[in-house]
C-alpha cells in the first residue's frame, strides 16, 4: 500500500511512524509512507496556504489552490482522497480494516479553521473525525488512522489471526488478559483459562466481551 500525507508540519510525523509496526511494514515494503509539505505547492515567496475566510470570522482557512495542485501531482486512478476534520464520519475499526484493502490513500491534514469547501466537494472521497474533540491540526489523527489502517495491511502482523479478535472486530470490546503468574497479590487468574477445556476458554472470552461491553461502551452494542 501507497499512503501520501499533505501537511504544514510534516515534522510532526518523524517519530511515531519510524518505530514499532509502521517501521516494520515500511522496511518489508508492505507501506510505502510519505510526508509532503503542503508549501511545496506554493508559488509565492512566502509560501502562502492560508487567507481570511470571505464573511469575516476568526481565524484562517486553508486555500484551494496548492491542495489542487497536491492532490493533483500525488494522486492516480485509485487514490482515495481523506480528510481529517471533526466534521468528518467517526473513525472505526471497520472503517479501519476496509481503508486497508485500498492500494493507495492520500491524506489532507486539516489546519487552523480547515479548508477552503471547494476542496471538499471536488477532490475528498471521504472526510474522518478521531473523535468529539478539537485538535490543533489533522496530523495526529492522520497518524492515528495510517498506524489502525497499516496493522491490518496482510502481511503486517505476524499473524493476521492476530487482528481478529481484537476490540471492536466482532463489534464488541475485547475480553480481558492474563498471563503467569497464576497468583499475584492475592489475585488469581480465572481457573476456566487454566483448566485448558478450549470451548469453555471461548464461552467465557464472548461472555467477558459482551459484559464488558455491556458495562463501558453499551452503545456499541446497538450495532451488534
Amino acid at each position: 500500500m501507497r499512503i501520501d500525507v499533505l501537511t504544514l508540519f510534516p515534522e510532526m510525523f518523524s517519530g511515531p511512524l519510524d518505530v514499532s509496526m509502521v517501521r516494520r511494514a515500511r522496511e518489508r515494503g508492505l507501506l510505502d509512507l510519505r510526508i509532503h509539505n503542503l508549501r511545496d505547492w506554493t508559488h509565492d515567496r512566502h509560501k502562502t496556504v492560508d487567507d481570511r475566510p470571505f464573511g469575516g470570522g476568526p481565524g484562517m482557512v486553508l486555500k484551494p489552490e496548492p491542495i489542487f495542485e497536491a492532490v493533483a501531482s500525488l494522486s492516480g486512478r485509485s487514490t482515495r482522497v481523506l480528510l481529517m476534520t471533526p466534521a468528518g464520519a467517526p473513525f472505526s475499526q471497520e472503517r479501519a480494516f476496509w481503508l486497508s484493502r485500498q492500494t493507495h490513500l492520500l491524506f489532507i491534514c486539516a489546519s487552523y479553521e480547515g479548508v477552503d469547501e471547494r476542496v471538499v466537494e471536488a477532490l475528498v472521497d471521504e472526510e474522518i473525525s478521531a473523535g468529539d474533540f478539537v485538535l490543533t491540526n489533522g496530523g495526529l489523527p492522520a497518524m492515528m488512522v495510517i498506524d489502525a489502517v497499516t496493522r491490518l495491511i496482510p502481511g503486517v502482523l505476524g499473524d493476521d489471526e492476530s487482528a481478529v479478535d481484537e476490540s471492536f472486530s466482532h463489534g464488541l470490546l475485547e475480553y480481558p488478559h492474563y498471563t503467569r503468574p497464576a497468583e499475584y497479590r492475592g489475585m488469581r487468574v480465572p481457573e476456566v483459562l487454566l483448566s485448558g477445556d478450549h470451548a469453555a476458554i471461548e464461552q467465557w472470552r464472548r461472555e467477558q466481551a459482551h459484559r464488558r461491553t455491556l458495562q463501558r461502551r453499551p452503545d456499541l452494542l446497538k450495532h451488534f
